[in-house]
């Protein structure tokens, strides 16, 4: 008798249809930001939906230009006089035929919007018929729900700027700064779903950092607060302001605004040292602006900017740059950014609800010519629906803290008179501090940090292995290796266990920190803002990070009562893993890095609170992990199996969870808000159940994935989100820290960035939680 191997990739062939409607919790009533659409088919000038593929040759990145090559078509009268639905790049939708089944075009179009020259491009437009949707049939809602989205999007499309499924403009609602050069604009999200009351449009209001359309020396004032003094920018300005430019257009005050120039650089030399070849003439970048435009440069101990091609550099002084507006802003957000952004855009409920009707009713969705031809009618007042309010699970916590039990009724609670289940154990730890302005904290505060995590339940030693010491900013890497070194001549064959880090008062040493600890030295690390250690009095930052540094040394903060008693339906049955699995992307103007997947798996059965970590490298912005379903062995012998997936999308009560009306007809998901608001309007998390062989029943999964939302290792709240997903998220993002760049910094501005493989997480730390 032989057997062949199971093919684990068929599983995700067919989602799993609902197994019934949950009953379990409080029934309740709640506003949904869902309009429902009928479908007009039958009127008298209806001729049908027709789907077509375009080709545009050359080929072009920009949806805009992409639209109005087509929209260029249609007052030609190529078309004939037939309005068309076009999603920016192969997909034409038409209610009635278009004169021809194949067809070809040649247009000449100016390209002075997106490129560098004024010159008019030529353009080779194919066009053929794909085939005929019928609106009618219930079996064909995936066909239908396309086209229909792709002409709801269309007018929002020509007057909005579009990012993803979302416009953004800056008149459309106010905008503000968020400090650094950087601003936000308000916008919308919108999208067209299946749900059981047929189709829904979904809106719901957002907010995206966008660059200021500002001189770009304004720029540089903005973010290292210097003027200019007749002094070179310092090294790490330049780096910096290289990295903040890179991929940014902008235009200049000597030629036309619609000649735009994308930034890949900035030059290592000052601007009056820069010489090109003019003719057989070698002339300094200064005097070719003087003699060629009259433009007397006075930044010129500054450097210029690199655009053009990486080939074919062209310098431009920073003083005749400016910013075009509209740019969407990908880099990472800093501190004061993030907590701006918060502030502006948080509403109450009721405010955002509001704002929702007031995008409808600025939309005219039914007063659009395209809409109307589609036969598409949008209901004008959101959905309401029914919701149930799930039960908080009871937490336990050890016997001989006062309180040994927590019930969080409001979705919080706190570590007063509790002691962690399990605490772990410390022997052996120091602590580096690379804080400029704080160079004397690291004693007394980590003094309180011990205190405080012995007093919440952990056996930790209160000398540390060597003592804690001031570094030098600028020499992290030695200071890591240094401290591993001496650490060890004096524990022999033991392992440092915890390295207490006081980060460097500026960012952008975080990742360097974890890469040496996680890949090269093997040893846990717990990162501290300089800010916060300088706040002795600040017992939540304390006790926040005495949860963390327990969880990174094999211990255990809480657990729920009914994983302990084995009350959880199907988990408690029979030893179960639970795994969770997320991805990281890089930014969109890096083509060479790969994207990061990590899954994480539980341990610990039955408490199902420990996760081990594993990461890998995908190809770029790929979002299907390779080898899931493959079979693998680890270097302990330990078989890995790969194998419901969550969607981020009212302040609805904690544990409101829904499963009818606006969820999918036919297949396993729910909404689920399960944590609790703390300002604004809080939104539920999607689930949808890709596969399941456990037969769970819609109560057991919804309660299941309810409850495991109160064990998230490093706060005493309820999140968001499953803390599976939420691990493998941050196990994802730790990962990205251990790629480093392969070539020199400033190499970098000539070409793309070379990539060092994935680094390896150091055996030590593969069974603890190093990640949180």
């Amino acid at each position: 008798m032989s057997s062949s191997p199971v093919d684990y990739s068929s599983k995700c062939v067919m989602f799993p249809a609902r197994p019934g409607y949950g009953i379990v919790g409080r029934k309740c009533l709640i506003k949904a930001n869902h309009f429902t659409l009928q479908l007009v088919t039958t009127i008298h000038n209806y001729k049908g939906l027709y789907h077509y593929h375009v080709w545009i040759s050359p080929q072009v990145t920009s949806m805009k230009l992409n639209r109005d090559i087509i929209k260029e078509l249609g007052t030609l009268n190529y078309l004939g006089n037939v309005r068309v639905a076009y999603d920016g790049r192969n997909t034409i939708y038409s209610v009635g035929e278009l004169p021809f089944s194949s067809n070809e075009f040649i247009l000449k179009f100016p390209t002075t919007k997106t490129t560098t020259t004024t010159s008019e491009c030529e353009f080779k437009v194919s066009i053929r018929f794909v085939s005929r949707i019928d609106l009618c049939n219930p079996q064909s809602f995936l066909h239908t729900i396309q086209p229909l989205n792709v002409a709801l999007r269309s007018a929002p499309s020509e007057m909005y700027s579009v990012v993803g499924r979302s416009f953004y403009h800056d008149t459309m609602s106010r905008a503000g700064e968020l400090g650094d050069g950087v601003m936000y604009w308000k916008g919308f999200y919108q999208s067209l779903r299946p749900t059981q009351l047929g189709l829904s449009l979904n809106i719901d209001v957002s907010a995206k950092a966008f660059y200021e359309p500002i001189e770009v020396t304004d720029f540089i004032f903005k973010n290292f607060n210097v003027r200019y003094d007749s002094t070179p920018l310092d090294d790490h300005v330049r780096v910096q302001l290289r990295k903040n430019l890179r991929g940014v257009k902008v235009t200049c005050r000597h030629l036309d605004d619609t000649m735009l120039f994308k930034v890949f650089g900035v030059s290592t030399e000052p601007l009056n040292n820069l010489m090109f070849d003019l003719d057989g003439n070698t002339i300094s970048v200064v005097t070719y602006f003087q003699d060629k435009y009259e433009i007397q440069l006075e930044y010129v101990t500054w450097p210029a900017l690199q655009v053009g091609s990486a080939t074919k550099p062209i310098y431009l002084p920073i003083e005749v740059c400016r910013i075009v507006e509209g740019q969407r802003c990908y880099k990472k957000l800093n501190q004061r950014q993030v907590t701006n952004l918060l502030r502006e855009t948080c509403q109450r409920p009721y405010e955002r609800e509001e704002t929702i009707r007031q995008i409808f009713r600025q939309n005219n969705y039914n007063d659009q010519n395209l809409v109307r031809d589609f036969g598409i009618n949008v209901a004008n007042d959101m959905t309401l629906i029914n919701a149930r309010v799930l039960p908080p699970p009871l937490l336990l916590y050890h016997d001989t803290g006062n309180e040994a039990t927590a019930n969080p009724q409001l979705g919080q609670w706190n570590m007063i008179n509790k002691k962690m289940i399990n605490g772990g154990h410390v022997k052996s730890w120091t602590c580096v501090n690379f804080s400029h302005e704080n160079p004397n904290i690291h004693n007394r505060f980590c003094d309180e940090l011990v205190n405080m995590c012995i007093s919440r339940g952990m056996a930790f030693q209160t000398a540390p292995v060597i003592p804690s010491r001031a570094w030098p900013a600028n020499e992290i890497e030695e200071a890591l290796k240094y401290v591993h070194d001496q650490c060890n001549m004096i524990l022999g064959n033991n392992q440092l266990q915890l390295l207490i880090v006081i980060l460097p008062d500026f960012s952008g040493s975080y990742g360097t920190i974890k890469r040496v600890c996680e890949t090269e030295l093997g040893i846990v690390s717990q990162c501290c803002r300089p800010n916060h250690a300088a706040k002795l009095n600040n017992k939540q930052y304390l006790e926040n990070l005495s949860l963390k540094i327990n969880t990174k040394v094999g211990g255990r903060n809480t657990v729920l009562s009914d994983a302990l008693n084995k009350r959880i339906p199907f988990v408690s049955d029979v030893p179960t893993i639970i795994f969770g699995a997320a991805f990281t992307h890089p930014k969109p103007e890096d083509y060479s890095s790969p994207s990061i997947a990590a899954v994480v798996a539980s341990m610990d059965w039955p408490e199902v609170t420990k996760y081990r970590a594993l990461v890998s490298a995908q190809q770029h912005t790929e979002e299907i992990i390779q080898d899931l379903y493959k079979v693998t062995t680890d270097d302990k012998g330990s078989i890995v199996h790969g194998g419901m997936i969550r969607r981020v999308n009212h302040h609805c009560v904690h544990g409101t969870v829904v499963d009818t009306n606006i969820c999918h007809p036919t297949h396993f998901d729910f909404y689920l808000k399960s944590h609790a608001g703390i300002q604004g309007t809080s939104r539920p998390a999607h689930y949808h159940v890709l596969f399941d062989e456990n037969n769970f029943t819609a109560d057991a999964l919804q309660v299941l994935t309810n409850n495991l939302c109160y064990t998230y290792a490093r706060c005493t709240k309820s999140v968001s989100i499953v803390p599976p997903a939420y691990y493998a998220h941050l196990a994802a993002i730790r990962a990205r820290c251990y790629i480093g760049v392969a070539v020199d910094e400033e190499e970098t501005d000539v070409g793309p960035r070379t990539y060092q493989p994935l680094q390896v997480i150091n055996g030590n730390l593969k069974d603890v939680m190093f990640y949180v």
